[in-house]
């Protein structure tokens, strides 16, 4: 079994003497390991780690760019995802991430120094059950970084096991291979949901995680496409990225049925669509997933909602509805470095807004604010 548990165990961090909160935004320093961090008072600040040596089978990696997910905005905001990731110490920021490896240790060959690499940000143990099938996303033992307690990628240095980072091509942006993450996302649920080609499909949700469903649906070959969102801007944003996905804009006081209606209509098909993919959570959204669909349909649901939803159980039943769900991905880093190397899907369009490692505080107020029209924003740190 891996040791990883062990090998990044926060204590290292936390106890270490470098450790320190810094409370008002510095000058660029290389020598300094800066990072983000929120812990259990929601609070989130930069914090500076001490900077990381690659072991056997370690790479130590600069972080030139880091995405900022939901799931860190929800750590910072409510302190937990469920019951158990919960925020009960300072812990690290950020799980999209790619850079340049700047350091190798013993008996690693997979990358050289200078390669450039995503970062696959879950360690499973290798030998579980789940592990040995390929179904890694499911290893109770995994180290996933910046969920807690584990320490995550928005750093300047990260060191991760060489087994688990992707090499990208030199056409690849550092940007693009942050958002590689999102974008595996979207593949394990496209994978999951048995979307064809040409198959109707309706997507629930425009926000990182529905526009990256939307991008990686239309190159698979799904038609039409509806998508329905709260926000016109992100419809438009919608329109800009796929010119022929159809866009509903919902009222927050329409029903779960009137929505669905509406999405019918919209793609043509009064029988219903032929999958839906629901990307926000949110229970009235998933049940208008499942009033939009024809008989022998699936609604898949990557969005993270709260614990417990009501559903149209016999409405299911009597149509043969089949509600799948997803947690995280497992296989998809190599096949989505094909799509944005061959070209099939573009991702530079979703980055919005950026920031220097130095003004993370600012990223994560931009990203939770709705009024300052950020998609995706990106945390970046130059040579």
């Amino acid at each position: 079994m891996a040791a990883y548990p062990a090998e990044f165990n926060p204590r290292k961090v936390l106890d270490d003497p470098a450790f320190k909160i810094i409370d008002t935004v510095p000058q660029r320093d290389p020598s300094i390991n800066l990072a983000c961090a929120y812990n259990q008072h929601k609070q989130i600040h930069l914090v500076q780690k001490p900077k990381p040596s690659a072991g056997p089978g370690q790479v130590v990696v600069h972080i030139r760019a880091t995405g900022i997910c939901g799931s860190d905005c929800h750590f910072w905001k409510h302190g937990r995802i469920g019951d158990t990731m919960v925020v009960r110490d300072e812990c690290g920021a950020g799980h999209e991430s790619a850079g340049q490896v700047i350091e190798v240790g013993e008996g690693v060959t997979k990358v050289k120094t200078g390669d450039k690499v995503a970062i696959e940000a879950g360690l499973p143990c290798g030998t579980c059950d789940f592990c040995k099938i390929g179904r890694y996303n499911a290893c109770e033992t995994v180290v996933f970084f910046s969920t807690p307690p584990y320490h995550g990628t928005l750093t300047r240095y990260h060191l991760h096991p060489a087994d688990w980072v992707h090499k990208i091509p030199d056409s690849v942006s550092f940007e693009e291979g942050s958002l590689l993450e999102p974008l595996a996302v979207a593949l394990a649920g496209i994978d999951r949901s048995g979307l064809r080609l040409g198959d109707p499909l309706f997507i629930a949700g425009a926000g990182p995680i529905g526009l990256v469903t939307l991008l990686a649906a239309h190159a698979a070959g799904a038609t039409p496409i509806v998508i329905t969102d709260l926000s016109e801007f992100r419809l438009e944003f919608a329109k800009k990225l796929v010119p022929s996905v159809h866009t509903v804009l919902i009222d927050r006081s329409s029903t779960p049925t009137e929505v669905a209606q509406k999405v019918k209509e919209t793609a043509g098909l009064p029988k219903g669509l032929h999958c839906a993919i629901d990307c926000t959570g949110v229970e009235s959204s998933v049940q208008a997933a499942i009033f939009s669909l024809r008989f022998g349909s699936t609604v898949f649901v990557i969005g993270v909602g709260k614990d417990y939803q009501n559903l149209p159980f016999m409405h299911c039943s009597a149509n043969e509805i089949d509600v799948k769900f997803q947690y995280r991905y497992a296989n998809q880093y190599p096949k989505a470095i094909r799509l944005v190397e061959g070209g099939l899907v573009n991702l530079k369009p979703l980055v919005t807004h950026r920031f220097t490692l130095e003004n993370a505080v600012e990223a994560f107020e931009t990203a939770v604010d709705i009024s300052r029209g950020a998609v995706k924003c990106q945390i970046l740190d130059e040579e």
